[in-house]
């Protein structure tokens, strides 16, 4: 017998909490140089010498990556994906016959099989001959069908789908909804059971990625808690025409115009059991496990732009002449464009080497993957952001409207707006740092958590006490003294003829320390109150991931040193990157005991309050009428079906 379909869940902040703690991977059982690194301990063993691919991998990459680029250059027309805001169907089928929807697929089942650092890197290439197209692949096999069933599919399930995956079939990821963002506690689509062998879908999905051309769909649903069935978040494959699902909507964006991302309606949707991935009420660790590795995608892109935008940088420079020399030669100028080549060079090797420990599997790299997530789409818009400025009008002008005056079409001004998406993807920036942070204080809540914990007894608050006890006296005085403070460490890292790399790895050792210890007396000082200070959780995360990328930036600068790359180069701007990235760092530790953060809060409450609504006057509004949630109760489409998938 059928469940009955509950309303959408009404919860408080502790119960959605608690919900997102349950989908969290709760144990380490493999090193993390990132944990690591957040509890004092620079682990430089974890990360070098850098882990290098097989050669059978690098042949089948490279030779993939010279395709792609071929393809980049004859068969995509960037200009005309932003014109038409979609991609020309022939795009898509040239894509599936180069095979670049199967390019992390197992070649059993049709698909390329390529690590997660050729992948990243085809990413990056094709993402600066379009970002749509970028983002279209990236959503099919990053976070669509493809990974969710490599890591949780059935041998039957990947059988069934993971062939048309690397073949024809577009496939998209369904949670968010309008009302829905990162609490999934409050999910409101259901999957009622329909007897044994199947479910009913009812529900509105939003910000649907490739919803809109997709052939397959990763959906997450409720199931109702009934007899037999222990019910919660669950994943399901949903083939993408079947009856009563309807897209109602192609959303339109200020970037990435020729995303295929819209909402889509389930109305009495059924959907076989054996399209279920993994168990009831196990969709949320799915979906947060898939992201490990599935977010190191928009990083890789970013990547590619930050390539772009220093190669734009570079040219223009060189040949706009302003007061008797070329604006490069401009300190302004200049110092833009040093920050644009560091920071690529420190993004490239966070991205490879977070991609690169993925592939060998020896290393967690949740919190590296997000990390790289996190900075890499701070950084990106921030380049994106300077070219334009030294661009300056022209940056500000359309590349259609440079070209038709007669001038190079450079789309300055179409790279900020899509990269911009990026800080809000998969984790906006506010609710990475909270993630990360979550992860970086995770030894210390498995000791300790239960003294802070109004839920728990004074007897488990007594076992956590001696917990912490023992914990803390061994790790506190580890805190104190470390490799950092000894001249002469890491001395491989400053070979004859380079700049010194190893004084900002010896800067790396003893900032992980200070951090740690910042971390701790927060934790004593606020305890349960701890989870509050979000301002103080971002600096925080902020500065392990400069910690990180100096790290990555000189550990990739040794490798092609070592393997005869562009050493000297590779270490200058090693050395250029964590020059800037220490002043960086100084600001954000001075700035996490001195700041705005009890003042801003008392403003933002007089804000909402409508105290300062005066400020207002003198503005006017143009934002049309309307609900600023649209309603998004189960039942039947009253709109078009503007499914359109890819022939």
């Amino acid at each position: 017998m059928s469940a009955t379909q509950p309303a959408q869940p009404k919860v408080t902040e502790r119960e959605a909490r608690q919900v997102a703690e349950a989908a969290r991977e709760q144990d380490w059982r493999k090193p993390s140089f990132a944990k690591e690194l957040f509890l004092g301990r620079f682990r430089l063993d974890l990360i070098h010498p850098h882990p290098q691919p097989a050669d059978e991998d690098v042949r089948r990459g490279e030779a993939f990556l010279a395709r792609l680029r071929t393809f980049c250059e004859t068969r995509i027309d960037g200009a005309r994906i932003e014109r038409e805001a979609k991609i020309p169907d022939e795009t898509v089928r040239g894509l599936k016959e180069i095979g670049a929807l199967g390019m992390k697929i197992d070649p059993k089942y049709g698909g390329l099989g390529l690590t997660q650092v050729y992948y990243n890197k085809a990413l990056a290439l094709v993402g600066t001959a379009s970002p749509a197209i970028g983002a279209l692949l990236s959503a099919h096999q990053s976070i669509g069908v493809p990974q969710p069933l490599k890591m949780f599919g059935t041998q039957e399930q990947k059988e069934a789908f993971l062939p048309r995956c690397a073949t024809t079939a577009i496939s998209a990821f369904l949670l968010t909804e309008p009302d829905v963002g990162s609490d999934p506690a409050r999910l409101a689509t259901t999957a009622v059971p329909d007897g044994d062998d199947a479910y009913v879908l009812d529900g509105v999905k939003l910000w649907t990625t490739n919803g809109v051309v997709a052939d397959l769909l990763v959906v997450m649903a409720r199931v109702p808690k009934s007899e037999n069935h222990r019910g919660g978040i669950t994943a399901f494959v949903v083939e993408a025409d079947s009856p009563g699902i309807t897209v109602e909507h192609r959303n339109a964006f200020m970037g990435l115009r020729g995303l295929e991302n819209g909402v889509t309606r389930f109305r009495r949707v059924r959907v076989p059991a054996a399209n279920r991935i993994g168990a009831e009420g196990s969709g949320l660790k799915i979906a947060l496990t898939t992201l490990n590795t599935g977010r190191l995608s928009l990083p890789a892109m970013c990547v590619g732009a930050g390539k772009w935008c220093l190669k734009i940088a570079r040219e223009w420079s060189g040949v706009r002449e302003q007061w008797g020399r070329p604006v490069g030669r401009h300190e302004a100028v200049g110092s833009k464009i040093a920050f644009m080549a560091a920071t690529t060079f420190a993004l490239e090797a966070v991205v490879d080497l977070a991609s690169q420990m993925a592939d060998e599997d020896r290393n967690d790299i949740r919190i590296e993957a997000a990390l790289a997530k996190l900075y890499g789409s701070e950084m990106a818009c921030l380049m994106a952001d300077e070219l334009v400025q030294i661009r300056g009008g022209r940056g500000f002008e359309t590349a259609d409207s440079l070209a038709a005056r007669g001038e190079r079409a450079v789309p300055a001004e179409q790279m900020l707006r899509d990269l911009r998406i990026n800080r809000i993807f998969e984790g906006s920036t506010e609710i990475m740092h909270l993630l990360i942070a979550r992860e970086a204080v995770d030894a210390h809540l498995s000791v300790a958590g239960d003294l802070i914990d109004p839920d728990k007894d004074l007897g488990d608050k007594a076992r956590a006490g001696a917990r912490a006890a023992g914990f803390y006296a061994r790790w506190l005085p580890r805190l104190a003294a470390g490799a950092g403070q000894v001249p002469g460490t890491y001395r491989e890292f400053h070979p004859s003829g380079h700049p010194d790399l190893a004084t900002h790895l010896r800067y790396v050792e003893r900032s992980a320390r200070k951090l740690a210890r910042s971390t701790f007396y927060a934790m004593s000082r606020w305890q349960g109150r701890m989870e509050t200070k979000q301002g103080f959780l971002g600096r925080v995360v902020d500065i392990g991931a400069e910690l990180f990328a100096m790290s990555a930036a000189c550990v990739r600068a040794e490798h092609l040193r070592a393997s005869g790359e562009h050493g000297r180069e590779a270490y200058q701007l090693a050395d250029a990157f964590c020059r800037q990235s220490r002043i960086r760092v100084e600001e954000l530790f001075g700035r996490l005991w001195s700041n705005t953060d009890d003042l801003d809060r008392k403003v933002v409450a007089g804000v909402l309050s409508g105290t300062y609504t005066w400020l207002e006057d003198g503005a006017y509004d143009p934002s049309g009428d309307g609900p600023w949630i649209a309603d998004a109760a189960p039942g039947p489409s009253a709109r078009e079906n503007v499914h359109r998938p890819f022939r």
